[in-house]
């Protein structure tokens, strides 16, 4: 039974919510407070979490970046849930390695359906490379390893989000293919993932800042998207 943690400080949200999700079989926690979150995180764990950005205390914002640097939880699928649908503050949640957001008023049935998909790539993850399909790549000082969810630096753990892993282990798996920015995020997020321009850009220059020097074998490739090029590397 998956284990869903609603972090929100509205009692009539909470509620509905949990009504709802009952329909769908998932254990339902839910907490306040950015605090009351991270102790019910800590007592129960969860398989997913939605998280609302405005808190009383520490906000959704500084809650999700202590939630990924909880043992085990980065790469657990975070939702967040917010009443300002401006683009900075959804590149701001992405940056801290949000997994998906909705925008409030939302409707539960659709925000039941991405919790839905973040657990199908949760359990994709998990089953990747249990078949025959290839899973280790190496170019240049960057290595990675999909079964084993490891990336790694000129021998260095590279420390990634959950779709920074994902747009990197899609690059290294096919080098020198140019994607379009809407083409690379359906590629590790599907179809129906909602996604500016922007975002994308923020993932890339996450990734490329982790990457250092080898940062620049992700190329841009002007009015198209993006490539990683392996050419003289």
């Amino acid at each position: 039974m998956e284990r869903i943690l609603i972090i929100e400080d509205d009692p009539e949200i909470q509620e509905m919510l949990k009504f709802a999700f009952a329909r769908e079989g998932w254990r339902i926690f839910a907490a306040a407070t950015g605090e009351e979150g991270l102790k019910a995180l800590g007592e129960n764990g969860a398989d997913c979490i939605i998280l609302d950005i405005m808190l009383p205390g520490i906000d959704g914002l500084k809650t999700l970046r202590k939630i990924r640097e909880t043992e085990g939880c980065k790469l657990l699928p975070v939702i967040l849930c917010t009443a300002r649908g401006e683009e900075s503050d959804i590149v701001a949640g992405l940056e801290l390695g949000a997994d998906d957001y909705v925008v409030k008023p939302y409707s539960p049935r659709v925000l039941a359906a991405r919790i839905r998909a973040a657990l199908r790539r949760k359990e994709s993850a998990k089953q990747e490379g249990q078949g025959t399909e290839k899973t280790f790549f190496q170019h240049g000082k960057i290595s990675i390893d999909t079964e084993r969810h490891t990336a790694l630096l000129d021998g260095s753990p590279l420390e990634l989000f959950a779709t920074e892993f994902a747009i990197l282990a899609h690059f290294m798996g096919n080098p020198d293919i140019v994607f379009s920015r809407q083409k690379l995020i359906a590629a590790v997020r599907g179809d129906d993932y909602p996604v500016t321009d922007r975002s994308v850009d923020v993932q890339i220059a996450g990734l490329r800042k982790k990457l250092k020097d080898a940062g620049e074998m992700i190329e841009t490739i002007r009015g198209v998207g993006y490539r990683f090029r392996t050419d003289g590397n």
